[in-house]
């Protein structure tokens, strides 16, 4: 006969005799008491110092616990190895994260990240390692870069494909993605976006020399990327509207 001293409701499988007639109780760190059948009772098993229980670690002799399928709350039970201090970080480490930085602000050229590694000192092979990995997973894509390039600038800063071409060039991209990407302007588009550039300098424009003018809003349009035939039409075109209210 035993009873647990620490009074906690067992249930029948809570305690497995042994062949010393002793039982531990489920809690780890409980106490049982053996009563025999003169009524005597001995103490049976240590109770673990607190120290033991709140840090989970293992009475000598008894064997560590196996390891539970999430650690370090990440999935899958991967742990994220930690640096040792002093060790410092692998030249591919630091790659991908001067990478996965760059790309955080914005979306950038295969060359301009390429660059970027070679000015931090990563080594040619390295860097262009890395960025192999990032293209192969979809991260860097010269295609998608030059496109949304070319529709941004066109939309905020009314660029023209002339200027649009030598910014992709300036990155890196290569010539055949610069002309893919460029085929996709809309001319009407670009036109009216020309016009709208044209509209917002008349109406602050205080020259009464009409020529000159003309020669003002005809260079706006070339420094923004538009060819000097479309620049002279539709320059002259607005300037014409301005001084014709009828046609306003």
């Amino acid at each position: 006969m035993w009873r647990s001293t620490d009074h906690a409701p067992r249930s029948p499988d809570d305690a497995a005799e042994s062949g010393s007639g002793a039982a531990r109780s489920p809690d780890t760190g409980a106490s049982a008491e053996f009563v025999s059948a003169d009524g005597s009772a001995a103490r049976t098993g240590k109770r673990r110092r607190r120290s033991e229980l709140t840090t989970g670690e293992p009475e000598p002799g008894e064997p560590e616990p196996a390891p539970s399928g999430r650690r370090g709350g990440r999935r899958g039970g991967q742990r994220r190895e930690e640096r040792p201090p002093g060790v410092p970080q692998s030249p591919e480490a630091s790659a991908r994260d001067i990478v996965y930085r760059l790309l955080a602000v914005r979306a950038r050229s295969r060359s301009e990240l390429r660059n970027a590694l070679l000015r931090k000192e990563i080594d040619e092979d390295v860097a262009d390692a890395v960025l192999q990995k990032f293209v192969d997973a979809g991260l860097v894509d010269d295609a998608e870069f030059a496109e949304a390039w070319v529709n941004e600038r066109q939309r905020n800063q009314g660029l023209g494909r002339k200027a649009l071409g030598y910014e992709l060039r300036r990155k890196g991209v290569e010539e055949h993605l610069v002309a893919e990407a460029l085929s996709a302007v809309d001319p009407d588009a670009e036109e009216e976006r020309a016009r709208e550039l044209v509209r917002r300098k008349l109406r602050s424009a205080r020259v009464d020399d009409q020529e000159k003018l003309l020669r003002r809003l005809v260079g706006m349009l070339a420094r923004k990327g538009y060819s000097e035939g479309l620049a002279f039409r539709v320059a002259k075109d607005e300037l014409g509207r301005a001084d014709d209210p009828d046609l306003s």
